[in-house]
């Protein structure tokens, strides 16, 4: 017989296959539509930050020019992308599976999940791409891309504690999806993610790592693609730490909320 957590990774495999497969169902690109959006981002924001706003970038082993910096961006927004994505989708998780919530036997836990991790095989594409272009600019692979899984660990438990959270929430409080948009923006323009952390005055730039762990989560993405290097090591581990806290904490919510879940569907 099989184990009942092997078999819920089956599940879980299934349903975001499932997912991914519905995303672009008709379509005739399919499922490279999610690199043609990221790379529609890197085209305008290269354009208006590096040749309108001449916003200049000097990284060790490329050339300081409009493409450098324009991968630059792509590396911090890849993550950005995987974490926006499945929030948004996992706010509304629950509430679009009526009938799976009234099945006894179904295990809501993995709804919430579906997203998290579509988003992040989707931003695999970006990554990939981005890593061909950077061994065409500079000629080779940085050896610290070996380190990626270890930066990957801490964006999924972040993104999971707060996608719990959301679609717990949203059972009960429907403005939460509205609310979420308007707070990710703003979350936007305060993450290092178009701009160079180094533009943020000095004495705040270490609270900017402490108290948003998206701007370490991006930083240590450049670290390890275009520099080669652990520039971050120190937010790298507050950031772990946090995204335990939250994703124990998120779940936590949710469990406690999940009993009511029938009743208010």
């Amino acid at each position: 017989m099989q184990h009942p957590f092997v078999a819920k990774l089956d599940l879980l495999k299934t349903l975001v296959v499932r997912d991914l497969e519905a995303r672009h169902k008709g379509s005739v690109l399919g499922n490279l539509w999610p690199l043609l959006n990221q790379l529609s981002q890197l085209l305008i924001y290269t354009y208006v930050f590096s040749i309108v706003l001449q916003v200049k970038l000097s990284l060790q082993g490329l050339p300081a020019n409009n493409l450098t910096f324009g991968l630059w961006i792509f590396a911090g927004l890849l993550s950005w992308n995987a974490f926006t994505m499945a929030l948004v989708a996992a706010s509304v998780s629950v509430i679009n599976q009526t009938n799976l919530v009234k099945k006894v036997v179904f295990p809501l836990a993995l709804l919430p999940l579906v997203p998290v991790f579509s988003a992040f095989v989707e931003s695999s594409f970006g990554l990939i791409a981005l890593i061909v272009m950077v061994g065409f600019l500079a000629g080779t692979v940085k050896i610290t891309l070996l380190l990626l899984p270890l930066i990957w660990l801490p964006q999924l438990l972040l993104t999971i504690g707060l996608s719990y959270l959301v679609a717990g929430l949203t059972v009960f409080l429907r403005d939460v999806p509205q609310t979420l948009g308007v707070l990710l923006n703003l979350w936007f323009y305060l993450t290092p993610l178009v701009y160079p952390a180094s533009v943020i005055p000095e004495k705040w730039q270490s609270w900017v790592f402490v108290l948003n762990p998206m701007a370490a989560i991006a930083e240590t993405y450049r670290d390890l693609i275009l520099v080669g290097e652990v520039r971050h090591g120190q937010a790298w581990g507050i950031v772990s730490l946090v995204s335990v806290v939250v994703c124990y904490g998120g779940f936590w919510v949710y469990q406690r909320l999940r009993k009511a879940f029938a009743d208010v569907l």
